[in-house]
Formats: structure tokens, sequence, C-alpha cells
């Protein structure tokens, strides 16, 4: 869809400008902001409670980033992505109860290759 367009495109846009081999934080940091003068709305280190029988837990789990409120993106700066990276991913989409989300590496040469679109 458009938003989950925009939100790649933004993303290649910071790669072009960093490359590979930065700190996660860094490319969140930016992606912030590209996200930002693009006027795409979004909540950055979102809390993510574990509901357990009936009870909310804080476990302590932030989402990178959740974008108009419908999109989570998990941000990334690994040697490859792993099966752990895409549970990770399907677990915040599972407990947020949101559907679409997107897995992030920048740590790639072409970033087109380290994105990962999940639907849950």
């Amino acid at each position: 869809n458009k938003l989950t367009e925009a939100i790649i495109g933004s993303a290649i846009e910071v790669h072009r400008a960093l490359g590979p081999g930065l700190l996660e934080s860094a490319y969140e940091e930016c992606l912030c902001r590209e996200l930002t003068l693009r006027c795409i709305p979004f909540e950055r280190q979102r809390a993510l409670p574990v509901e357990y029988k009936g009870v909310s837990l804080d476990c302590s789990y932030c989402l990178d980033l959740l974008v108009a409120s419908t999109i989570v993106v998990e941000i990334k700066a690994v040697g490859a992505i792993d099966p752990i990276h895409e549970a990770q991913l399907l677990t915040y989409l599972k407990l947020g109860g949101w559907r679409l989300g997107l897995l992030i590496n920048f740590n790639v040469p072409v970033l087109k290759r380290g994105i990962r679109r999940m639907v849950l």
C-alpha cells in the first residue's frame, strides 16, 4: 500500500545517505527525521505490554516505530536477518493486534535486500 511504500522510500533515503555500518539507534533517529519531513505520523519506542490471564504486564517491550497507528517497523543493523528477528516482529504484531509489519535491516549494501514485509 502507499503507506508501506512511503516508509520503504524513507528508509531507502536514509540508507543512501548513511550506508551500512552504523548502530541501529542512528538509523532509527534518521528514519524518524525522514518520516517527519514527509509528514508521516509515527510513534517512537512505543511500550508494548504483555497480556497474561487478564493482566497487563510491563515486560519492557518497545516497538521501534508504529507508523500511522497501523504498521509496526522493527529496525535492525545486523549481518543478516535471522528467524528470531522475524519471530520478534510477528510477536509484536500479535501482542498489539496489528496486521502489518516491516523488518528493515540497514546493514546491507542494497537496502532492498534488507527489507521483509510481514502480514499477520
